[in-house]
């Protein structure tokens, strides 16, 4: 309980430092003697789900953490500076790192435009990873609700954002070695592991009928085709105002 508390506080302590605009430099992220890895790492390798590290580029790892500024010692700093990102499920899943072949998209990069303006300034939200549906996980800084640090699915069969009472830590968890056939029950198709196994990083599955619609409701039915992310990401955020989700 308490590990889990300090966590907390580290990731909240490093978006409240990006909220004040200044930009710690990268010996001051990289924590060698209290690293928040040892703790992913133990999980990864007693992982219910399939798990895939991808390694890391050293100099881009660098970059990203600086960008993001958030500290090692918390998991989500860990991420982006031990890995390129990690696949789960045969890809299923894609959680952010800083960024690799198989998974083009660093944390800091995919959310600037999206979250942030620019690195370093306060964000009300991270996008810290996605699956090949077109669903996003967001990191609440605020602007999701008042359950900070906690985590959110926006849904692409509702095009809600879902809490999931789960702060990072506990989102690799549920990752790692949750029923993930639950969580997905109804989304998942015949052969969905041999497509997504295929698809890159930065690509999605796009549905028709959309995935909310009532037409849309059996996705076995469904035609697919692939997209790149960010047209999916920003049609369901324009599909949320046309709806009137967003008022």
């Amino acid at each position: 309980m308490i590990k889990n508390l300090l966590i907390a506080f580290f990731i909240l302590t490093g978006l409240a430092a990006k909220a004040q605009h200044k930009m710690r430099a990268i010996n001051e992220l990289i924590d060698t003697t209290d690293s928040g890895w040892p703790i992913v790492k133990d999980w990864i390798e007693s992982a219910k789900n399939k798990v895939e590290v991808l390694t890391a580029d050293s100099a881009k790892a660098k970059d990203a953490l600086f960008n993001i500024q958030v500290t090692t010692r918390s998991p989500m700093g860990a991420v982006v500076y031990m890995t390129g990102g990690i696949l789960v499920d045969d890809g299923w899943i894609r959680i952010l790192g800083s960024g690799n072949p198989k998974l083009n998209r660093s944390l800091p990069d995919w959310n600037k435009g999206k979250s942030l303006a620019q690195f370093g300034e306060a964000s009300p939200f991270l996008l810290i990873a996605d699956d090949a549906i077109g669903g996003f996980y967001l990191l609440n800084g605020g602007g999701l609700g008042k359950d900070l640090g906690k985590v959110y699915y926006f849904s692409p069969d509702n095009l809600t954002y879902e809490p999931l009472d789960i702060t990072y830590l506990g989102f690799l968890q549920f990752c790692f070695s949750s029923d993930l056939e639950k969580f997905y029950k109804g989304l998942r198709w015949t052969k969905w592991k041999d497509e997504v196994s295929k698809l890159q990083g930065d690509k999605v599955f796009s549905f028709y009928p959309y995935l909310w619609s009532e037409e849309g409701k059996n996705i076995k039915k469904s035609t697919r085709n692939i997209v790149p992310i960010e047209e999916q990401y920003i049609l369901n955020r324009d599909m949320r105002k046309q709806l009137g989700i967003d008022k």
